[in-house]
């Protein structure tokens, strides 16, 4: 078992970008080994998928998902991933209802991964 945790990053839009990337690479505890998004906009020498199941049909090893997308499609993606017991980390806000939330803390649980909600700068100094 490694001490790394292989992170996907799903949702390649700006916050992503510009927060969540750089935060992956200054931080050794953390290997990027690939981004899922509609669009192309991936990272440069990480393998890049369409969507959350050409991702797990890959041969692509993955402990955990970061879940940058908008909350309205976050909950399928979100159960995909505990699906393939990675363990999942929602971007605030961690779904469009509360219900949704309920219905991943269920399937974390059974799955015995971890489910975790935050927001990119909690930890920022400005903020």
């Amino acid at each position: 078992m490694t001490n790394t945790i292989r992170l996907a990053l799903v949702g390649m839009g700006k916050i992503a970008h510009d927060q969540h990337v750089p935060a992956i690479a200054g931080n050794p505890a953390f290997q990027l080994v690939a981004t899922v998004s509609r669009s192309a906009n991936g990272v440069e020498g990480v393998p890049h998928f369409h969507d959350i199941d050409e991702l797990a049909k890959s041969d692509v090893t993955v402990d955990a998902v970061a879940l940058c997308t908008p909350p309205q499609v976050r909950h399928a993606i979100a159960a995909a991933a505990l699906a393939n017991n990675w363990h999942v980390f929602l971007e605030k806000p961690p779904g469009a209802t509360l219900a949704e939330v309920a219905v991943l803390e269920e399937l974390a649980a059974k799955a015995n991964v971890t489910l975790f909600a935050s927001w990119h700068s909690r930890y920022a100094l400005g903020v």
